[in-house]
């Protein structure tokens, strides 16, 4: 399993015209990178993935991949609410340089559970890449049960984890307790990831990994140790300041985070606006404190 600990979706710098940062993307991904992040999740909705062309797509994981130097796995964020378009985009991607997929529940127009796992079987009958389902119903409008995810994991060996952003701790127990041995349990919700670790979580796709990738890994390392005096403390601290990340969307507070640091510019893509003047005091003082 080569998709635990913490997996970083990362964000996708812009110039000041609106192009595309790819010296920034780099710098990124080498700060991800030093701060101990395990994988690299490219063209999740983090990196405002909807607002990028097909060919900026293909140019930022392209960067992504021959920056990354094969340092870290890679995960290629691939979802569509068409399946047809989600299997199409298979043959769009040098998917010979990445290690695996993540694809997010069909969004916008609430399939059924059946045609959820209709979805992702052809998915999953058209590549043998490793897949991990991304289940984010405060996105997508549907909820991936446990039963369906479950499911897809015993009918494919490469189905081989779950991105749970439902934030149903019941839920993400059931889906622990189920799990089969290949196939991991993996958190979308930052502000969780301790008390999940606890009961049985291999790891975080994460967006706070981008600001405070230090703390962050060291908690998400600490918490798979059972070290949970450590995770405890670390989580505190990173709370906060997670917390305010998301606080007017997202990446809307980790590219002021980043932009403070010095990595990349406070450019964002509509319907996407920077940060409000009281979030950015807001985040100044959690960096200054």
């Amino acid at each position: 399993m080569m998709f635990k600990g913490t997996g970083v979706a990362l964000v996708t710098p812009f110039k000041k015209d609106q192009s595309v940062d790819f010296e920034a993307l780099e710098k990124l991904v080498d700060f991800t990178i030093d701060g101990g992040v395990d994988f690299l999740v490219a063209l999740g909705t983090t990196a405002e993935t909807p607002t990028l062309t097909k060919a900026e797509k293909l140019d930022v994981l392209n960067c992504i991949i021959k920056h990354n130097q094969k340092r870290k796995p890679i995960v290629l964020g691939l979802g569509a609410n068409n399946t047809q378009e989600l299997l199409a985009g298979l043959n769009e991607y040098p998917m010979q340089e990445v290690d695996g997929i993540l694809s997010v529940v069909p969004y916008y127009n609430k399939p059924s559970q059946e045609g959820i796992f209709q979805h992702f079987s052809a998915l999953a009958e058209a590549t043998d890449k490793p897949i991990i389902l991304y289940n984010v119903p405060g996105r997508t409008v549907t909820n991936m049960l446990p039963a369906t995810a479950l499911r897809l994991a015993n009918a494919f060996p490469h189905i081989v984890a779950i991105k749970e952003a439902s934030g149903n701790m019941a839920q993400c127990m059931e889906l622990v307790q189920g799990a089969p041995a290949h196939f991991a349990v993996l958190s979308g919700d930052d502000n969780l990831i301790v008390p999940q670790l606890s009961i049985g979580f291999k790891g975080v796709i994460s967006v706070a990994a981008n600001s405070y990738p230090k703390d962050f890994c060291a908690m998400v390392n600490a918490g798979l140790q059972e070290d949970f005096v450590t995770a405890r403390n670390l989580h505190y601290k990173l709370l906060k300041g997670i917390d305010l990340l998301f606080a007017e969307g997202n990446p809307t507070g980790v590219k002021y985070v980043l932009h403070k640091l010095g990595l990349l510019e406070n450019v964002l893509r509509l319907p996407l606006i920077p940060a409000s003047e009281t979030l950015s005091q807001q985040l100044d003082q959690y960096l200054n404190s």
